[in-house]
């Protein structure tokens, strides 16, 4: 029977498809011993060394070292343990593929310089400790102390982005990205102005609730608008002009008329920044959320329905 038979190096080989050197180089380490030697000086080996040799050819293949494999043969070691911490290193060489692959992907779509890809490398390199630092510098700068507002704390929080432990290269291309934009002080000031704005709306609806921004003004009067093909300079968009122009009057305590208007134009460019539009895009990719719908056509359309009733 084969559990009785001992086979010389050449028929192992045969049987396992390795090689004589290698089998004789597992041998000389101490992984697969021979089992007796023939009259000659020949190593021999039983059936048990064929199912070693199988093991050690798997763990081989998995990128487990010699040594380990060694004390997993000889049973110094459990299999899952070794497999544990094997497969936690693969994780990790894993996230740093991935991150390698994002920043290059990422140069060869937006075309980055050298800096640029510096930069971007450096972002998505950053540990946990530093993401929330950052995260937390922006939040900061945006709200300050506006975020004690109940509406205003559940916007920083949906401004919060969460980047998965086993994140997609294209959530680590938004987060870079992201990133880098939110350390621009410029975007900043322009995200803080409109808390600002926001926190001056919410003011006003402190006895009856919270009150529509004017975001979501824009977006249930001028979609509808631009859907139906009315152009801003048409008198169909009178009344859509003079709907925001009394949003922004009761935000601001004052009668509409001409410093009001050019109030509410400042405010419709302040949101309709393309820079908002692709932070919360990104935001939808890092956190994955649905792709939320731009409304920077809708807020173009506004300033120019608003500015051309300025200059009449």
């Amino acid at each position: 029977m084969d559990g009785d038979m001992l086979y010389s190096i050449g028929e192992l080989a045969r049987r396992t498809g390795l090689t004589v050197k290698t089998i004789r180089f597992y041998s000389d380490r101490g992984i697969v011993a021979p089992t007796d030697r023939s009259p000659a000086g020949y190593r021999l080996y039983d059936i048990h060394a064929v199912a070693r040799l199988d093991l050690v050819r798997t763990l081989r293949d998995l990128g487990v070292d010699l040594p380990t494999i060694r004390r997993v043969v000889n049973r110094e070691l459990s299999l899952s343990e070794v497999a544990a911490t094997h497969a936690e290193a693969l994780a990790v060489q894993i996230r740093v593929l991935r991150r390698r692959h994002a920043v290059l992907a990422a140069v060869a779509e937006r075309g980055l310089t050298a800096e640029e890809t510096d930069l971007m490398h450096k972002l998505a390199q950053l540990s946990e400790d530093e993401r929330r630092r950052l995260i937390g510098d922006f939040l900061d700068a945006a709200f300050g102390s506006l975020d004690t507002h109940p509406a205003l704390a559940g916007i920083r929080r949906s401004m919060t982005p969460e980047i998965p432990d086993s994140p997609e290269a294209e959530q680590i291309r938004a987060w870079a990205e992201w990133a880098e934009l939110a350390a621009d002080p410029d975007f900043r000031a322009g995200v803080r102005r409109m808390a600002d704005d926001h926190a001056a709306e919410q003011a006003q609806g402190d006895t009856t609730g919270p009150r529509r921004n004017l975001g979501a003004v824009v977006r249930d009067r001028v979609r509808p608008a631009l859907a139906a093909g009315i152009t801003p300079a048409s008198h169909q968009a009178d009344s859509i002009v003079a709907t925001l122009a009394a949003h922004c009057a009761h935000v601001l305590g004052r009668p509409d008329d001409a410093e009001l208007r050019r109030l509410l134009l400042a405010r419709l460019e302040s949101v309709s920044d393309p820079r908002w539009d692709r932070h919360l895009q990104l935001l939808a990719v890092i956190n994955g959320w649905p792709a939320p719908e731009s409304l920077v056509p809708a807020f173009n359309w506004s300033i120019e329905a608003v500015r051309v009733r300025m200059e009449r």
